[in-house]
């Protein structure tokens, strides 16, 4: 894999010096805080095209000394997951895409995220794309795991934090850097342009310690902190084509539907679907172009819905789960007839694991998808699928 490198330079309060792959630039810093420490890497209102990568759920546990006491079930070698050689196929296939930016979308490390784990593992397949990677928390970074005979305590970002925003010697995370900040005020929301895209990365694991084990969006916690921060971002964005990520989506698709919750509910997802359901009204109101989720260990592209999980081809904002990172998958959720569970699911992959590639141009996108590498006991066919296609911007 190809090494990548960006340097940073401060030469002035609000303006950034930026050196991506050799070529430099002065931008200055957007209006409002973004949380994004390095300014933008390229100018607003232009008529180039990017490319974003998109992929969340990668990284298995490292079989070492940290993790002996845990199941081998749960860590890199297990047979019933990816393992290295997914998120290594994963990790090449983003690569390829020569990306200006790779979108994280949560529960980038297995099973607790600490630091050692980030080193050992996804340092491994994804460290060659770190400084272009734009990273949002999953709750494997945040809550604590203690399923399938494993009990490790949540990190509440820690691993997180200090493999993205660097650390020091002791192992403290850094206040500021690439996943945003790490403060009891911000933990890791921020925003970034590219051309005549808006993109605001989010942190919707809200029942952890540093949340105060709060998933109000109204009542002055920290998570309504982040709401009401996400609110004034899209008021004062100035572009006209808007995407926001994180990791639980708003609307399922392999949560079988059942009477009281169905699949294509808002949030539907539990608790974090909920406050995602409060996100997903203002993007709407605001005429987002695209969300993207993980968390689903699967590829599903959804319909454009409003925030009632309605089909609204105006204005309503598509959905893309791209939970095929490599750790492990997940079974899409049908009908008996084998029509998807979520009626607004267009079409969905849990064969295999693949990487999500976005052409953004300056007033639409391109979409494509296909797998890199095939599930365990799946055919040579699994690896036939692709889904692609084009949209428009609704600024």
């Amino acid at each position: 894999m190809r090494s990548r490198t960006r340097t940073f330079t401060v030469v002035a309060a609000g303006v950034v010096a930026v050196s991506l792959f050799g070529t430099a630039a002065a931008v200055a810093a957007p209006a409002i805080d973004n949380g994004w420490p390095y300014g933008h890497a390229v100018k607003a209102h232009d008529d180039k095209t990017y490319t974003l990568a998109a992929v969340g759920d990668i990284a298995c546990e490292p079989n070492d000394s940290d993790n002996a006491a845990n199941p081998a079930a749960l860590k890199c070698g297990s047979p019933s997951l990816g393992g290295f050689d997914a998120e290594f196929a994963t990790a090449k296939q983003a690569d390829a895409m020569k990306p200006d930016a790779v979108a994280l979308l949560g529960d980038e490390q297995y099973q607790v995220g600490k630091l050692s784990d980030f080193e050992g593992s996804f340092e491994q397949a994804w460290g060659g794309l770190k400084f272009l990677e734009k990273p949002a928390p999953g709750n494997h970074e945040f809550y604590s795991y203690t399923k399938k005979g494993d009990n490790e305590a949540g990190q509440n970002g820690n691993g997180y934090f200090a493999y993205f925003n660097g650390h020091d010697q002791s192992g403290t995370p850094n206040a500021s850097g690439q996943a945003g900040d790490d403060t009891p005020a911000n933990q890791g929301w921020y925003s970034y342009d590219l051309g005549n895209w808006h993109i605001v990365s989010l942190n919707v694991e809200c029942n952890s310690a540093a949340f105060g084990n709060d998933c109000s969006t109204t009542d002055g916690g920290l998570l309504a902190q982040e709401t009401q921060w996400l609110a004034a971002d899209l008021k004062n964005n100035q572009q006209q084509c808007t995407i926001a990520y994180w990791h639980q989506p708003t609307f399922s698709a392999t949560t079988a539907s059942t009477s009281t919750v169905a699949a294509s509910a808002p949030g539907a997802g539990g608790q974090e679907g909920q406050v995602a359901d409060a996100w997903w009204k203002l993007l709407y109101d605001n005429h987002a172009t695209l969300v993207l989720n993980g968390h689903e260990h699967a590829y599903a592209h959804l319909k454009p819905m409003n925030p009632a999980g309605q089909y609204d081809p105006k204005r309503g904002i598509p959905e893309f789960i791209v939970g095929t990172g490599g750790e492990a998958l997940d079974t899409l959720a049908k009908n008996a007839d084998g029509s998807f569970a979520n009626s607004n699911v267009i079409t969905g992959y849990d064969q295999g694991y693949g990487t999500m590639k976005l052409t953004l141009g300056e007033h639409s996108y391109a979409y494509s998808y296909t797998p890199a590498l095939a599930g365990a006991g799946q055919p040579a066919s699994a690896l036939n699928y692709s889904d692609t296609g084009s949209g428009k911007c609704r600024g």
